[in-house]
């Protein structure tokens, strides 16, 4: 594995830490998001990532026309739909309704955006 390779795979575990973290403080943040440890929190993120790289794609192109109507603001439907289904998959994340969904979703991707932001500095291209 070069030196590129190196990177790249420190860059992803830092942002899944971070990511984890990100959770952590949603859970802080918002009553209607409990995560009940850092363990959790890791697998949590782990599975908000598969679900957003792999399911997310497919109802973002499902639902292009709601999207479209909607100016784009369905995607915070569907992105509450990724948070809702991954505390159902696990039993360290607990979501109280979508309602709690949609605004921890909402936190989580404004924290996801920050980590973007620092990662991108820290491991420039």
């Amino acid at each position: 594995m070069g030196g590129g390779g190196i990177l790249a795979t420190m860059k992803l575990i830092v942002k899944w830490l971070c990511s984890a973290a990100a959770l952590l403080a949603v859970a802080h943040i918002y009553p209607g998001v409990v995560v009940t440890s850092f363990t959790s929190a890791l697998m949590a993120a782990a599975v908000l990532g598969a679900l957003n790289t792999v399911v997310r794609p497919v109802l973002v192109l499902l639902t292009l026309p709601v999207t479209l109507v909607t100016l784009g603001l369905f995607l915070f439907v569907i992105n509450a739909l990724m948070f809702w289904a991954a505390a159902s998959l696990l039993s360290g994340l607990h979501v109280a309704g979508f309602v709690a969904a949609l605004i921890g979703s909402v936190i989580y991707s404004v924290l996801q955006l920050v980590i973007e932001f620092v990662l991108e500095r820290l491991f420039p291209k």
